[in-house]
């Protein structure tokens, strides 16, 4: 029933998304537009410019809140996320550097700027290669990857800081806006390559779900049923860190998404895994594509990025959290 009435609220923003911007569609020509109808100015402004960026900023919400779902169960602590492991900031390391490499003394990319996805997909996952070696020692410790995770995130900050004051001016104002998280400028071709890899990922994240129910049992107890603790930790961090890179790679740093959809999933349906992903994934969804519209629709003629408004309502829910953890322990 969760499922149900979330599933519903999501469809709803989706059709409001793509009805409401600077020009005003009427939800009943949009849903015209939907079924292969409507007039063609409607199409333009429906399946050209709205409807990618609405599609993505639903995967991508998905990805993060999945991620930070299994990072959640494998570190066995509420407050874990894709933010505070340092996979986000891999990836924003990958972008910065992509454009301070590749820009001329004219501030002109010397290479597509279609690669920059790929950029960042490639430093999330050395990060999180880099996280799970420096954690690893006779096995794999949630607490101590949790804070390796940490340091690991403070020093991309520094690194995309570095980047950032010793690259071309405009190119560091062009990846604060990307690092803040948006998804201005989605296309087609995006939306191709996000929805088959995080609708396989999420199906095998579903797939895995008892795995992920044995991970919070502790781990004398998961090991006397039988379960690889450390194998299975592998494939969650590698499942957790490639759902945030395509997120990353695509919508920049949405942040505290990972850390509040599971978490709300959480309160309304438990810890089983076999629910949790599914509510925690339209749970995301719903923060990102509401962010999304908010921030064009909110400023007209000037647009917000989403990651603004996440933050916005992640950063006062990460301090709740904490304060509330500290009363209960």
């Amino acid at each position: 029933m969760i499922l149900g009435v979330l599933t519903l609220i999501m469809l709803g923003l989706f059709l409001t998304s793509a009805s409401l911007g600077e020009i005003i569609v009427h939800p009943l020509n949009v849903l015209q537009v939907f079924f292969g109808g409507g007039e063609e100015y409607d199409r333009l402004i429906v399946q050209t410019l709205r409807l990618p960026r609405i599609i993505i900023a639903l995967f991508v919400g998905t990805a993060l809140a999945v991620s930070g779902a299994i990072l959640q169960g494998m570190i066995r602590n509420p407050l874990a996320s894709p933010d505070l492991v340092g996979l986000t900031g891999g990836a924003g390391v990958g972008v910065v550097a992509f454009l301070a490499i590749f820009s001329n003394e004219d501030h002109a990319l010397t290479v597509s700027i279609k690669w920059m996805p790929l950029s960042a997909f490639a430093g999330a996952i050395l990060i999180g290669l880099l996280v799970y070696f420096l954690a690893y020692k006779n096995g794999l410790s949630p607490m101590r990857l949790i804070l390796i995770g940490i340091g690991i995130s403070a020093f991309t900050q520094a690194i995309i800081t570095m980047l950032m004051i010793l690259g071309p001016i405009f190119r560091a104002s062009q990846a604060n806006v990307w690092l803040t998280g948006s998804v201005y400028g989605s296309n087609w071709d995006e939306v191709k390559i996000i929805v088959p890899v995080v609708a396989a990922l999420l199906l095998l994240s579903h797939l895995l779900a008892r795995r992920m129910n044995a991970q919070e049992l502790g781990d004398e107890t998961a090991v006397g049923i039988g379960v690889h603790l450390e194998r299975d930790r592998r494939l969650f961090l590698i499942i957790a860190t490639a759902l945030t890179g395509i997120a990353v790679s695509f919508a920049g740093g949405v942040g505290f998404v990972g850390l509040m959809a599971p978490h709300i999933a959480r309160r309304l349906v438990g810890s089983n895994y076999g629910s949790l992903i599914p509510i925690s994934a339209v749970i995301g969804a719903i923060l990102v594509m509401g962010a999304d519209l908010i921030g064009r629709t909110l400023f007209l003629p000037l647009e917000v990025p989403a990651g603004v408004f996440t933050a916005s309502i992640g950063a006062p829910y990460f301090i709740y959290l904490l304060v509330t953890s500290n009363k209960s322990s």
